[in-house]
């Protein structure tokens, strides 16, 4: 288990350039007693992080996985780019992974996929992290303590001059 880091923190997102890409994946079983159908679609993704993990020089930067209330994986990417190029890749797992779905579900309505993209600019992320191991941005970049001026939200984004939070930081 990684260390917890007591106190408050923040993800340093510029450290990744201009942009990074938050990719949401998820899986909805709709109907449960189909386990031909669905599990090969949840047992896909643990291996092609595994071969993300294996292949940094792919641009995948860190996820974090949720089971509930179904299965969904946030990911950084360095680039939409990179995404595109792991998606298309006959020689990387998905596109095999995803041609097996097309051709074992398709439209069936026995289980569903769902993905959102989001480029986003590194100087417009908020990030805060309190008692916690590194997570999420902060995993996939670097933790730094949350600085003097920086408390609330507004002024870690940028929406303030004025650093005004809700209630006093621990």
């Amino acid at each position: 288990m990684t260390d917890i880091l007591k106190g408050r923190f923040t993800a340093d997102a510029g450290s990744l350039g201009d942009d990074v890409v938050v990719f949401l994946i998820g899986m909805r079983i709709n109907k449960p007693w189909k386990v031909g159908a669905w599990w090969p679609v949840f047992t896909a993704m643990p291996k092609m992080l595994r071969y993300l993990a294996e292949h940094p020089d792919k641009g995948l930067l860190g996820y974090q996985q949720a089971l509930l209330p179904s299965p969904l994986v946030i990911q950084y990417w360095r680039s939409f780019d990179d995404l595109a190029r792991f998606a298309r890749d006959r020689e990387d797992p998905h596109l095999e992974a995803w041609r097996r779905f097309n051709k074992r579900v398709g439209d069936s309505g026995d289980v569903g996929v769902w993905h959102e993209t989001f480029r986003v600019r590194t100087a417009d992320i908020e990030t805060l992290y309190g008692n916690m191991p590194p997570y999420g941005l902060a995993a996939a970049s670097a933790v730094v303590p949350v600085g003097r001026g920086r408390e609330s939200a507004a002024a870690r984004i940028g929406a303030t001059d004025t650093d005004e939070p809700a209630l006093p930081p621990y």
